[in-house]
C-alpha cells in the first residue's frame, strides 16, 4: 500500500475541510419551503402542506393544504394552516399562526426544522405554556 506524502495529506485535509462547511452551510440555509405531509390523525389519515414565502409578505413563510389523504374531508384542500411564521434563527420559526382543522380554531404557532430532515410544528396556548404539535416529513 502506497502512503500519501505530506503534499496528499494535506490536500485532503482541506478537502476535507470544505465538504463539512458546505455540508453545514447547507443546513444553516436550510428552510421550510417544500412539501410536507402531518402526522396521521386519530382516524389514519393526513395532509399534505407546500410551505413557501406568504403573498402578503414573502419575508414570512405560510402553508397550504394540497391534499388530504385517508379522509374524506376534502373540503379543506386549498386552505391555509399555516400563516406567518418568521424565521428565529438556527431552523426555528415563531410568530405566526397554525389552523388546527379538527376544531377548526386558529393558535400561535412555532416551528423547528431538525437537522434529520423533520419539521416540528406546533400550536400554542397561554402565550406559548401549553403546545400540542407534531412532527412532519417531507412528502
Amino acid at each position: 500500500m502506497v502512503q500519501p506524502n505530506e503534499r496528499e495529506e494535506t490536500m485532503i485535509k482541506i478537502f476535507s475541510i470544505l465538504t463539512a462547511f458546505v455540508v453545514l452551510s447547507g443546513l444553516a440555509f436550510a428552510d421550510p419551503r417544500g412539501t410536507w405531509r402531518s402526522e396521521e390523525g386519530q382516524t389514519g389519515g393526513y395532509v399534505i402542506v407546500t410551505i413557501a414565502a406568504c403573498a402578503s409578505d414573502a419575508s414570512k413563510y405560510c402553508g397550504i393544504i394540497k391534499n388530504v389523504v385517508g379522509n374524506d374531508n376534502t373540503s379543506i384542500i386549498g386552505k391555509t394552516i399555516i400563516k406567518n411564521m418568521e424565521d428565529r434563527g438556527n431552523g426555528n420559526y415563531a410568530g405566526g399562526q397554525i389552523w388546527a382543522p379538527d376544531e377548526d380554531k386558529w393558535y400561535r404557532s412555532k416551528m423547528k426544522l431538525n437537522s434529520n430532515g423533520t419539521l416540528r410544528v406546533s400550536g400554542c396556548v397561554l402565550g406559548g405554556a401549553i403546545c400540542r404539535g407534531q412532527t412532519w416529513r417531507p412528502a
